[in-house]
């Protein structure tokens, strides 16, 4: 009986396999990968871009109920960016120049805000139809501009996506084309200007993706 009890502990007595040693290196499996990798300098880079996004995001939209509240921009600028740069990669599609893209991105984010501000603080949202100053006579008008600036606010910001991303891909395009019909040093120079130009729009896809995040963020501090 006594010999049964100990072989138990025994390795090998489960289903005839040497299976009991697996739970040795569970608590290795359950381990992240990152625990074992060095943060290399990419990942150090983008950490300090992700805490300047936060700090800025967080003076943007306010004091109240901050917690949290930035990472959502700082996915919708990481993701824009993403988009812009892959974009820039010869036969890669450009999603962020179609407004089927950029509208679902920004239409959303203006709804959802809308909703929360109408709802939650609709004396705040009466008040910003008519600015600080006004004379009576002129609110009429006042509450006419400031509906329509507010509900042109997502085509603003998917068309200016959009437009920016399109702008210099075309111009690039347009000048490649012509590279068939040009001499040796008209090809030289065609080409230190395709160059600049997309460097250009290497500087365009990261403006145009933290412009887009911080216009949702001024947005988003105005309905609090």
């Amino acid at each position: 009986m006594m010999m049964n009890l100990f072989s138990t502990f025994d390795p090998s007595t489960n289903f005839n396999m040497s299976l009991n040693w697996i739970s040795t290196f569970l608590g290795l499996i359950l381990i992240p990968s990152l625990f074992w990798l060095i943060p290399s300098r990419f990942s150090y880079l983008w950490m300090k871009i992700i805490l300047m996004l936060h700090k800025e995001f967080k003076v943007l939209i306010g004091p109240i109920n901050t917690k949290g509240n930035t990472m959502i921009f700082i996915a919708l600028f990481s993701m824009i960016l993403m988009n812009n740069f892959l974009g820039l990669f010869p036969y890669i599609f450009t999603s962020t120049s179609h407004m089927t893209m950029t509208l679902s991105l920004a239409l959303p984010l203006w709804l959802t805000f809308m909703l929360f501000g109408w709802i939650n603080h609709t004396s705040h949202m009466l008040a910003h139809l008519v600015p600080t100053g006004t004379p009576p006579i002129l609110m009429p008008f006042m509450v006419c501009i400031e509906t329509i600036s507010n509900i042109i606010r997502p085509g603003t910001l998917a068309i200016r996506l959009s437009a920016n991303m399109i702008a210099g891909h075309l111009l690039m395009t347009l000048l490649g084309n012509t590279g068939s019909y040009l001499s040796n040093l008209m090809i030289s120079l065609l080409i230190i200007t395709q160059i600049l130009l997309l460097l250009l729009e290497t500087a365009v896809s990261m403006i145009q993706a933290y412009v887009f995040a911080v216009l949702s963020t001024l947005y988003s501090s105005e309905v609090n």
